[in-house]
């Protein structure tokens, strides 16, 4: 019964921002391809993690567990402030992968004005500006575009942060996990810090 809350309070989260599920990567016509994410374009790409096997075998399960409904032990909550958060609804433990983040990948240069669509992840820095990738989960996603970013300009905003999110060389291609910094107790809210190493997102507005 706790697990079927936890994937309705999902469910309504997509409904409420008229989104679909989506647990994968999209490719779309009219964006970017699927061999547009080939980890050969990144831009001094050979400091890029590749999966280990163990890894890449964790991430398929989670990826399995999660088609069948076994979901991440997560509730999607409403905060009139922050909009919608993600709370742990279980203790969850240290370098647990909490979800992929997942949406319509498109090039960057597409989005540049994209005003609306405040979600967006890097998925590629390519060494071609042009070729450079990003995820977009404003039409298909997940329970990963719900969590919540840290201000990372204030010591407040960095000690809240409990989930750190990581680009991975899977199979050649391109993939972010959000991943446990630490442990979580149970009713502590996900935060990551949206700009990774990059420092492109501006954060000066987050509560």
């Amino acid at each position: 019964m706790r697990r079927l809350e936890q994937m309705a309070s999902l469910v309504n989260a997509l409904a409420a921002t008229k989104a679909e599920f989506s647990n994968a990567l999209t490719y779309m016509p009219g964006m970017a391809p699927r061999n547009a994410n080939s980890t050969a374009l990144e831009d001094g790409g050979g400091g890029i993690q590749v999966l280990s096997k163990e890894g890449t075998k964790a991430l398929n399960l989670c990826t399995d567990m999660m088609e069948r409904g076994e979901c991440p032990p997560l509730m999607v909550v409403y905060d009139p402030l922050e909009g919608y958060t993600v709370e742990a609804d279980k203790p969850i433990e240290a370098l647990t992968i909490i979800a992929e983040y997942v949406g319509d990948v498109d090039y960057l240069k597409n989005r540049e004005d994209d005003e609306v669509n405040n979600s967006m992840m890097t998925l590629l820095y390519a060494s071609d500006p042009s070729q450079s990738l990003i995820i977009c989960p404003d039409k298909r996603s997940n329970i990963a575009r719900f969590i919540s970013g840290i201000n990372n300009h204030t010591r407040e905003g960095k000690k809240k942060q409990n989930v750190k999110s990581a680009r991975f060389n899977v199979n050649g291609e391109f993939r972010v996990l959000l991943i446990a910094k630490r442990y979580i107790p149970k009713g502590e809210r996900l935060y990551y810090d949206y700009n990774g190493s990059e420092n492109a997102y501006p954060t000066k507005h987050f509560v």
